[in-house]
């Protein structure tokens, strides 16, 4: 893989690395995976660490997703969900995977996925668990719900308690809820695998994932402070995301840690993605992974970088949770997090804290079809003086975002002044 983009402008190595691991990583399960081994299909909110722990190798949904839609094979996925009389116009981005199996080898991005032994997701909304559903009705698919609860209000900057003190912020009911279908799932899976959960591995899973958590943290803030921006969104968003998806591991750990430095390295070498930035902009929502260069386009005209998405953010806020109950502490660290994106004062109050550390001019905020209360975020940055533009559409859907650059640009032009 190059280190250069089609602009020529260089990657970084950290983001280069993770995109080449991930790819290799992927060969190498579909390989197991045809030769027998079991594998899973985990949606981004589902428990990954007990997957881990169980040795069981998992593909998560979204990600799966994300590489469809880069990878241009979004309408032909769409097209088959369709041509299974299932709609194409709703969630999008959770069902491109289920449209995606019907592609051939030749059309599916890197062959293909093998097909799941398991098929694992909360209950959000009216769609996912339907679209999970199907899933189990493939042959040799089997597929688990976990219950999604209602989300109650957080204490005031939860982002500085919520590594340990998540019992007060979610509340012990839906804490005690999760950890016991967490541990009906780990029963089942035993008896599936004809492997034990050992709680030891699974502790030791949970602290090297809150190392790396951790790691995540000194980057965001980094980059918080950092003036002009020193690293572009769409190199952060890969180096911190592929990462993610091998949470609690050493090698996802030594991945956070080497963004870190390279990071650091830029800052202290005045590095500049923008020489003339005169606006920094900030994306809420879904990456718009079909378009990654977008978020590059309006440098010369208007010096205008976007500084900020929610996926080193959350890495950073969301995720660390220390506890003495491997199991416990695994379920408060999944029980909120559809919460701390979406479900405002939450959400709210983490964007606007976010976009005042990274010295946010403009937001540009788009509104999947399954976010919940998106008009509080909104007048919630609002009212903090900063603008907002909103863009209805699926990440996901290549037919609901072609004039996504023209708006952003309008919108930079009228709403976003220039820095003096």
């Amino acid at each position: 893989m190059s280190d250069r983009r089609p602009s020529g402008r260089p990657r970084l190595e950290s983001a280069a690395a993770a995109t080449a691991f991930q790819k290799e990583w992927f060969l190498s399960l579909a390989d197991r995976a045809r030769e027998g081994d079991p594998i899973a299909l985990a949606n981004a909110d589902a428990p990954h660490e007990l997957l881990r722990a169980l040795g069981i190798p998992y593909v998560v949904n979204q990600w799966w997703s994300s590489i469809i839609s880069a990878k241009r094979a979004g309408a032909a996925s769409l097209a088959a969900v369709a041509a299974q009389g299932l709609p194409d116009d709703s969630r999008q981005y959770d069902v491109l995977p289920l449209g995606a199996q019907e592609l051939s080898a030749e059309l599916a991005p890197w062959g293909g996925l093998p097909e799941p032994r398991f098929a694992i997701a909360e209950r959000s909304g009216d769609v996912t668990h339907k679209i999970f559903e199907r899933w189990g009705r493939r042959p040799g698919t089997e597929t688990f719900l976990l219950s999604r609860t209602a989300a109650v209000p957080a204490p005031a900057g939860w982002w500085d308690r919520v590594a340990h003190d998540w019992e007060d912020v979610f509340g012990a009911a839906r804490i005690d809820l999760l950890e016991g279908e967490i541990r009906m799932l780990a029963a089942t899976l035993e008896e599936r695998v004809r492997r034990t959960l050992d709680l030891d591995e699974l502790a030791e899973i949970m602290a090297l994932a809150n190392e790396q958590a951790e790691w995540n943290r000194r980057t965001r803030d980094l980059l918080a402070s950092a003036r002009p921006l020193p690293v572009e969104v769409t190199d952060i968003i890969p180096a911190v995301m592929v990462p993610q998806w091998h949470r609690g591991t050493p090698w996802a750990v030594a991945a956070a840690q080497r963004l870190h430095d390279e990071v650091a390295r830029r800052i202290d070498d005045g590095h500049a993605v923008c020489p003339g930035e005169r606006r920094r902009l900030m994306w809420i929502g879904r990456g718009l992974w079909s378009d990654l260069e977008m978020y590059r386009s309006f440098q010369d005209e208007f010096g205008a970088v976007f500084v900020w998405s929610m996926y080193l953010a959350i890495a950073a806020d969301g995720y660390v949770r220390y506890g003495a109950d491997p199991v416990r502490t695994l379920a408060a660290r999944f029980v909120g997090l559809t919460d701390l994106l979406y479900v405002p004062p939450m959400s709210s109050s983490w964007y606007v804290k976010e976009a005042l550390a990274h010295g946010v001019d403009g937001v540009v905020h788009l509104v999947a079809d399954d976010t919940p209360a998106p008009g509080v975020i909104t007048a919630a940055l609002e009212e903090r003086g900063i603008p907002v533009l909103e863009i209805r559409a699926s990440n996901a859907d290549p037919r609901a975002t072609g004039d996504v650059r023209e708006r952003i640009a309008g919108f930079v032009r009228e709403r976003v002044p220039a820095a003096r």
